[in-house]
């Protein structure tokens, strides 16, 4: 409720609310209560990484938070919307490869056969932001218990022929007011997107939460965890030729 207020309200959090969870079953189960409470419809989820070094004490390598329908926009046409923050809180933006899931049913799915479930691989920029400025100092569990530090998602425009190209290898760059801030591949990213993808799925059947057609997934930072501030332009630069960009304000 605490986080909830903040973020209805856009007042700063200075401490963690209350006790902080320490397992990731915890902090999920502070994630979910907060999604009933809040009401609106999750049109996506976003997937982090754990530092290798906390791993063995939260149990995973990743985590996940929700993305709400009404903060996901359209970057894929040139357009680049204006994405608020909580300018006193913790704000960051991410160039992420965002994956489209169909249908995923029931099916046990591996690394190469989750593709099957993919209709789709954008371009993206994941805006991370929560009124709690200390978030990601505080450990995973607590960026989890907040939404996983999400406040909306930039859709860029589509990667051709995903499904042929090596993808893992692209060549991603994140500029700042037109400096650029951060260049990598999706080398970094532990097994890649599509290992976010099983990730997502199989954490999300644990905890009993349906994934319909049309979700998205933006499956991690590639560049690194870039901190924003209202007036700053972000523009995500993949493989040469593909950019979306938005807009910060407060």
């Amino acid at each position: 409720q605490a986080f909830l207020a903040a973020r209805a309200k856009k007042t700063p959090l200075t401490l963690c609310p209350g006790a902080p969870p320490e397992t990731m079953a915890a902090a999920y189960a502070i994630q979910d209560a907060a999604i009933a409470l809040d009401g609106r419809r999750v049109g996506g989820w976003k997937v982090g990484r754990i530092a290798a070094e906390l791993v063995d004490r939260y149990g995973s390598n990743r985590l996940t938070g929700p993305i709400f329908a009404d903060e996901i926009f359209d970057g894929s046409a040139g357009q680049r919307p204006s994405m608020p923050i909580y300018a006193e809180g913790f704000a960051a933006a991410e160039a992420e490869v965002l994956l489209c899931l169909g249908e995923v049913g029931t099916r046990d799915y591996d690394i190469v056969s989750v593709r099957d479930c993919v209709t789709e691989v954008r371009t993206g920029i994941e805006i991370a932001s929560s009124p709690f400025a200390a978030i990601n100092r505080n450990g995973p569990a607590v960026t989890a218990s907040d939404y996983g530090n999400n406040k909306g998602l930039v859709l860029g425009p589509a990667i051709p022929g995903w499904r042929e190209i090596d993808l893992i290898r692209m060549p991603v760059e994140l500029a700042v007011d037109d400096v650029r801030v951060g260049a990598a591949t999706m080398e970094t990213m532990l097994d890649g997107p599509f290992g976010s993808a099983l990730f997502l799925i199989r954490t999300l059947r644990a905890r009993g939460i349906a994934i319909p057609p049309g979700t998205w997934v933006s499956t991690g930072a590639i560049t690194g965890i870039h901190e924003v501030g209202p007036g700053q332009r972000v523009e995500a630069l993949f493989d040469g030729n593909i950019r979306v960009g938005c807009s910060i304000t407060g």
